[in-house]
């Protein structure tokens, strides 16, 4: 394999793309996508898209290419800069959220991003520790409420929310804040933009309680999986682990209330929260 050498910092620099220097270094080092996937630990197809721009690696992949390729930490050093307002384990996740065809989410303790109002997302993001400057918070909210310019688009993405009741019950930021956020997410499902599905805290347990859950499909690509829980996110696109939260996701969506009385769930809790404001 080619050995590292200094100079080629540079040549990154310069190269078009990250996606375009890991592919000129595999070839150089005359292996195949499988190959240096087999040699990093990773699947092809995570190459693939790495190579083609689709997806910006994780830390802890850039050093296992670094290795498999004999480059230093070249890799590692020079990935791509993401919005410092974003966290570092949904950076990708983002990335692919902005090209998805479909998106289903799961939602265990608040509205998904792409759902959220101004003021909810400010009384979310300003209750995290470490604590943010107002700075830092300020644009932390820019960067969440820019995801939402993905409902722009009156048919694509198609969008599903799957709520555990209690991201209605918990009073985030305050009655006046949920009354607007949940009479916001009335007005997508009115819209016909989004479809919500609530599973009623009577259920007891359900096949989704332990993280929330983003799924995602491509017009030209594989589905992939998104989980996260504190401080930490992970991208999922092994097939087979894939199906299996796709699987989770059916069976949980099947225990939930249909659209419309959804619909009305989330009505009467708008009304409540604006009696109680």
């Amino acid at each position: 394999m080619t050995g590292y050498n200094p100079p080629v910092t540079s040549e990154l620099a310069m190269s078009n793309t990250y996606g375009d220097w890991l592919k000129a270094r595999r070839e150089a080092a005359g292996l195949t996508q499988q190959e240096l996937a087999d040699a990093a630990f990773m699947t092809r197809s995570h190459i693939s898209h790495i190579e083609a721009g689709r997806r910006i690696p994780s830390r802890e992949d850039a050093r296992r290419l670094d290795t498999a390729l004999n480059t230093g930490d070249v890799l590692s050093s020079f990935l791509p800069q993401n919005d410092s307002a974003i966290a570092d384990h949904f950076a990708a996740a983002r990335h692919l959220e902005q090209q998805a065809t479909t998106i289903r989410e799961f939602a265990l303790s608040f509205v998904p991003g792409i759902l959220q109002t101004e003021r909810y997302a400010r009384a979310i993001l300003g209750s995290g520790f470490p604590h943010r400057s107002e700075e830092e918070r300020d644009r932390a909210v820019v960067a969440r409420l820019e995801r939402s310019q993905v409902l722009a688009n009156p048919a694509t993405p198609v969008v599903w929310a799957l709520l555990d009741e209690m991201v209605l019950r918990r009073p985030i930021g305050g009655s006046n804040v949920m009354a607007e956020q949940v009479m916001h997410l009335v007005r997508l499902v009115e819209a016909g933009r989004v479809r919500v599905h609530v599973l009623p805290l009577d259920l007891g347990f359900h096949p989704l309680l332990h993280s929330m859950l983003t799924l995602m499909w491509f017009e030209d690509q594989p589905p992939v999986a998104y989980t996260e829980g504190l401080h930490v996110g992970k991208v999922h696109d092994n097939p087979t682990m894939v199906e299996q939260l796709q699987d989770a996701y059916a069976l949980a969506l099947s225990d939930a209330l249909p659209l419309k009385e959804s619909l009305a769930l989330l009505t009467a809790t708008a009304k409540d929260y604006e009696h109680h404001a």
